[in-house]
């Protein structure tokens, strides 16, 4: 019976002692520590930033050379790449034959002429005659017939020479513009035939322009910035991107917005004219335009690795002294390390960089103690 009350004795004191422990023990665990959490300070700033487009220069101004007739190159007056003025011979083209017809269209218009004046005496003869019932009807009739035949032979012998002349002309080839030439795609002695042969091509450079496309949602926007009134040497609204990564001088602006939405695409083709006073930009060209993104400006600006995506919304955490409060902002676009933030976060609150991945809203924080960055694995 002793042994059996011992037992019993014992345990109870172990119920106890287990009871005694777990009490104090629970309630302490209940209470979490503040998180240790980095802040910065939300601050306002001028955010200057672009949308990027692919774009291609193009010539404002560009023409294929081809032969308007037909016979062999017997002359070439420029140097190939140069600038030539308008007006500027550019090839020859065999002219001895083109000499010759245009001297004899002008053999038969004196002809023809001769004839005219001749039929012109005899009308003028055959009326005063028949004034006075000299000659028969029928003769007065076939001078006058003669008469009006001549003056069309006269007519066709002029617009004989005109071809002619105009063939003679056709026989150089002129700078149509002033523009650079290219490389010729013949040589002295070639023969050429009219509209099929290609002899060079030839483009203005300055100004010069540029061509992208934009979604038909953009046409508004594009359309007024068309409308405005701009210095392009001051105005930064178009910037160019050279292939190589570098930024060109000049300024550009629209000068025309084409004329119709293509419907497979959705897209909309804008040109963007520049100076090109140093030939930098060449046609055919590829290149990146920036253009000024409208919500450019002073803007709220924060570190970009603050901000929480959730679902495809995004939040960041403010330090309310030792409160974290959690809030949806709308973003703008990202500036390196720190991203614009269009609304959601004045300036001057501090948001939370680091220790957040463990916060609720409300949940408790600690500024003081620094959050260490995660060692670095080995």
């Amino acid at each position: 019976m002793k042994t059996k009350q011992h037992i019993l004795l014992i345990g109870a004191t172990g119920v106890f002692f287990l009871a005694s422990c777990k009490g104090p023990g629970q309630k302490a665990a209940m209470v979490m520590p503040p998180t240790p959490v980095n802040v910065a300070t939300a601050t306002q700033g001028s955010a200057i930033y672009y949308d990027k487009y692919p774009a291609t220069v193009v010539s404002l101004s560009q023409v294929e050379l081809r032969a308007q007739v037909a016979g062999y190159i017997t002359g070439i007056f420029f140097k190939e790449g140069e600038v030539v003025q308008k007006g500027k011979p550019l090839y020859e083209i065999d002219r001895r034959k083109y000499e010759a017809a245009y001297a004899q269209a002008e053999a038969n218009i004196a002809s023809a002429k001769a004839n005219f004046n001749k039929a012109q005496k005899d009308a003028d003869r055959y009326h005063r005659l028949a004034e006075q019932d000299a000659i028969a009807r029928q003769t007065l009739d076939n001078a006058d017939a003669a008469l009006e035949t001549n003056r069309s032979q006269v007519a066709a012998a002029n617009a004989q020479l005109l071809a002619a002349k105009t063939d003679l002309d056709y026989s150089y080839i002129r700078a149509p513009f002033t523009g650079r030439i290219g490389i010729s795609q013949v040589k002295l002695g070639a023969q050429v035939s009219p509209g099929t042969t290609l002899l060079n091509t030839m483009s203005s450079e300055n100004p010069i322009a540029v061509d992208f496309v934009v979604s038909e949602t953009d046409i508004h926007r594009f359309a007024s910035l068309q409308g405005k009134t701009i210095n392009p040497a001051e105005d930064s609204t178009f910037r160019l991107q050279l292939p190589d990564g570098t930024a060109y001088a000049e300024r550009g602006k629209i000068i025309v917005i084409d004329r119709g939405v293509d419907n497979q695409t959705a897209t909309i083709k804008v040109r963007i004219e520049f100076n090109n006073p140093k030939d930098e930009l060449k046609d055919g060209m590829s290149c990146v335009l920036r253009v000024l993104n409208d919500q450019s400006g002073e803007h709220v600006i924060i570190p970009y690795k603050a901000v929480v995506e959730q679902m495809g919304e995004y939040f960041v955490f403010i330090s309310k002294d030792t409160t974290a409060e959690q809030r949806k902002i709308h973003l703008g676009p990202r500036l390196r390390d720190q991203i614009v933030v269009l609304d959601g976060v004045n300036a001057g609150e501090k948001v939370i960089t680091e220790g957040f991945q463990r916060l609720r809203d409300g949940g408790k924080i600690d500024t003081a103690a620094k959050q260490q960055p995660p060692a670095a694995k080995k």
